[in-house]
């Protein structure tokens, strides 16, 4: 990882440490970070439990990534940092955020969990900002582990000993039983995919303390949240949110995690070709973003459909009018749709834990269009999906078509999924 970003990495037991270890060293406690409204709800937890208040971010309608020249001058100017999704692996406008930030003087945070192969303006993501998170539970496929990648040539010397510090504060020791849970969890996975029967699959996924929604949003428990809003900056006061679908987060690595992490992590060019091929296959899809539209006055910045190189996407955002369908659709061919973010953090979370983005009225921002209308598919499915959704006379829809400058949509489905 540090051949390929050209920084100094962090080995981390997840991205979400990772990202609250960034934002604790970077973010003075009770400041404000612009974020993306359409992301985890884990990510939303770890913002708070940093001690920082979330600032919802307007968002490009065609691919989910940050739409900065949509963020009011009167947002910016009381900013204490900003933190990057890279959604599915499509890269936000990092070079004008990163000169934003300096201009501003505040730290540029990168969330690379989707985007571990991702570049824009030429440079991998992840080498913009003053931190970025990775995670080797997505692409790597490890359910485990991460990188907190940092370092320039501004950088103080004495920064990797203060990350090193507040990751080893927040680490717990070793278990026997969660090692143990961790080298039969491929196995169980595979016995259960043999079946091909998705519910127990979850099952299953229960079992191992791995997936604990019903829905695609974790229950919010507004009145517990705010007593551990009211001790934050404190990881442990949130661990029961944080923890939500990955209990090991921020436990200690044993070997037997450590080597297969490092067996799987050595097939990552590969994996990120397939991924990339997928994507080069659904962008001439009809659910496809378009190649440009009226979002800022030209193509999508930096998405898998400008005129660069094909992003080797995790997932690819195919915008339908009714999800629901075709979750359905993909669901009866045994293809599982997860890493849904709807409703946005704004809707999910109010008033009370984040500030929503500049729209007309709650919930038609273009980043709730975009989280009503995504179906985010597995790029090496592609083939598969294609043919699911053609059988399925799946609609697709546009921005523009539905009115993408207040977000509404004639057509718009109800949403569900999986979370993230």
């Amino acid at each position: 990882m540090r051949a390929r970003l050209g920084r100094d990495v962090l080995y981390m037991p997840s991205c979400r440490l990772g990202l609250y270890v960034a934002l604790r060293h970077w973010c003075p406690p009770g400041g404000r970070v612009l974020m993306s409204p359409v992301n985890d709800d884990v990510i939303f937890f770890v913002v708070l439990a940093a001690g920082l208040r979330p600032v919802q971010a307007p968002l490009n309608p065609y691919d989910g990534s940050i739409d900065l020249g949509a963020v009011p001058e009167s947002v910016w100017g009381g900013l204490s940092g900003v933190i990057t999704t890279n959604l599915y692996g499509n890269p936000d406008p990092a070079p004008e955020l990163r000169s934003r930030c300096d201009t501003l003087g505040i730290p540029l945070i990168e969330d690379c969990a989707h985007a571990i192969g991702s570049t824009v303006a030429g440079r991998p993501v992840g080498s913009f900002g003053d931190a970025a998170v990775f995670s080797l539970s997505k692409h790597v496929g490890a359910k485990t582990g991460g990188f907190l990648a940092f370092g320039g040539p501004k950088q103080q010397p004495d920064v990797r000993d203060s990350l090193v510090r507040l990751r080893d504060l927040a680490l717990l020791p070793a278990r026997p039983s969660a090692e143990l849970a961790y080298a039969v969890r491929p196995y169980a996975e595979a016995a259960v995919r043999a079946t091909r029967l998705v519910p127990a699959a979850r099952a299953a996924l229960r079992l191992l303390g791995q997936e604990e929604r019903d829905g695609i949003r974790m229950p919010l428990r507004a009145d517990e949240l705010a007593r551990a809003v009211a001790a934050a900056p404190d990881l442990a006061a949130f661990h029961s949110w944080v923890r939500v679908d990955m209990h090991d987060y921020r436990l200690r690595p044993g070997r037997l995690r450590l080597r297969r992490t490092e067996r799987l992590l050595g097939a990552l060019d590969a994996t990120l070709d397939a991924h990339r091929a997928g994507t080069e296959a659904l962008l001439g899809s009809p659910w496809a973003p378009p190649s440009s539209g009226p979002v800022q006055g030209g193509p999508v910045q930096g998405g898998p459909v400008q005129g660069g190189p094909v992003q080797p996407l995790f997932r690819f955002p195919l915008l339908v009018a009714d999800r629901a369908a075709a979750v359905a659709a993909l669901a009866r061919r045994h293809i599982t749709t997860g890493y849904l973010y709807d409703p946005p953090l704004d809707s999910y979370a109010g008033a009370a834990f984040t500030d929503p983005p500049p729209s007309p009225a709650p919930g038609t921002s273009a980043g709730a269009w975009f989280a009503r209308h995504a179906l985010p598919v597995d790029p090496r499915l592609a083939d598969r999906v294609i043919s699911v959704l053609r059988e399925a006379d799946v609609v697709p829809v546009r921005p523009v078509e539905s009115g993408a400058d207040n977000g509404t949509s004639s057509r718009a489905g109800s949403g569900t999924g999986t979370g993230g």
